[in-house]
């Protein structure tokens, strides 16, 4: 059997993991043979192939971001674009593809299983945590980790200048990355999409913190909302998927900090390096378990699955399920946290 292997979306720290892991098992174990796609399902659409073997993935474990490359193409929205991977597909003389992604990249590959007769297999990653039917996708650990140290930074340049730092960290329309960075990096106001907030509310926990002495942190997740007002947004422009580029928010909350109290606000945005750099040893081995679990679905014939973490054990879920809604932080969970604010 030779599969397919494709990283689509963002990338994040722990896609060679499952790469590895994939392949490692896959040759060693059943004999098969790997063809790598490159850059998402630009790979598959235009026949951009690389050879996967075990020489290969030598030494990628620790390495973040992935060596098939990625992107956001999405074959739905181009020309013809079912038929050219399916016949793209059938030259590579691919059986079966692995398809490691977030909502998007694994809503292709669920309508291609259902509709189209592709036979795929869903590995989950997002940095986002906000795939549904898995407790934790790989890449979100990592970015919490990288997320905290920033926070932990910038508490003491916060405290020598006496002013309101505001950090602005990724996550789309799930507030994970805010919600659980800001609670270990000691944030005392958190702002999170799923609750709109009131900036008197948060300029009066500022200013409760200056009383105190203290110079106050604020962690803004990109699609955190004002309650009276829209999305806040650097551009409107879509990718293929129809998604806005999100961030802004941070600017716009410091300066209305600034407008609202007098203290000197400062935004910290942390973009892209939440995704970059090695992955920690809790996604090496949740994504070496999902790529262990992938293959074992591809050799028993259970397509239009995806692996997921639930408790401690990987188990299957039809990838319809995956995708069908966000997976987003409950109100009661975030309302344990408020008793930090101000």
């Amino acid at each position: 059997m030779r599969v397919g292997v494709l990283t689509g979306g963002g990338d994040c720290p722990g896609l060679n993991a499952v790469i590895r892991a994939v392949v490692r098992k896959g040759v060693q174990e059943y004999g098969y043979e790997f063809t790598g796609f490159r850059d998402g399902w630009r790979g598959p659409l235009e026949g951009d192939t690389v050879r996967l073997d075990i020489p290969a993935v030598r030494g990628i474990l620790p390495r973040g971001g992935t060596i098939l490359g990625s992107s956001r193409t999405n074959p739905l929205q181009s020309e013809n674009g079912i038929h050219r991977v399916k016949e793209n597909l059938a030259k590579c003389e691919v059986d079966a593809l692995i398809v490691i992604g977030g909502e998007d990249t694994l809503g292709v590959a669920t309508r291609l299983s259902d509709e189209y007769g592709v036979k795929c297999v869903g590995v989950p990653k997002t940095i986002d945590n906000d795939l549904s039917a898995t407790d934790y996708t790989f890449g979100f650990n990592t970015a919490v980790g990288i997320a905290t140290e920033a926070i932990d930074r910038l508490h003491t340049t916060a405290e020598s200048h006496m002013r309101v730092l505001v950090v602005e960290v990724m996550g789309r329309h799930a507030g994970w990355i805010a919600l659980h960075s800001g609670l270990a990096g000691g944030a005392n106001v958190i702002l999170i999409p799923e609750q709109r907030f009131d900036v008197e509310r948060v300029c009066g926990w500022i200013t409760s913190r200056f009383k105190a002495s203290y110079a106050p942190i604020v962690v803004v997740a990109e699609g955190a909302m004002p309650k009276d007002g829209e999305m806040v947004l650097k551009d409107g422009t879509l990718d293929s998927f129809g998604h806005v580029r999100l961030s802004g928010v941070g600017e716009w909350l410091a300066k209305e900090i600034e407008k609202r109290t007098g203290k000197e606000a400062r935004t910290t945005v942390l973009g892209h390096v939440q995704r970059g750099g090695t992955p920690s040893a809790f996604d090496r081995w949740l994504a070496t378990r999902f790529g262990l679990h992938a293959v074992e679905a591809v050799r028993d014939g259970d397509f239009g699955t995806m692996v997921a973490l639930r408790g401690t054990d990987i188990v299957r879920v039809p990838m319809g399920e995956a995708t069908e809604r966000l997976k987003t932080v409950d109100p009661e969970l975030y309302a344990e946290v408020g008793v930090f604010f101000g």
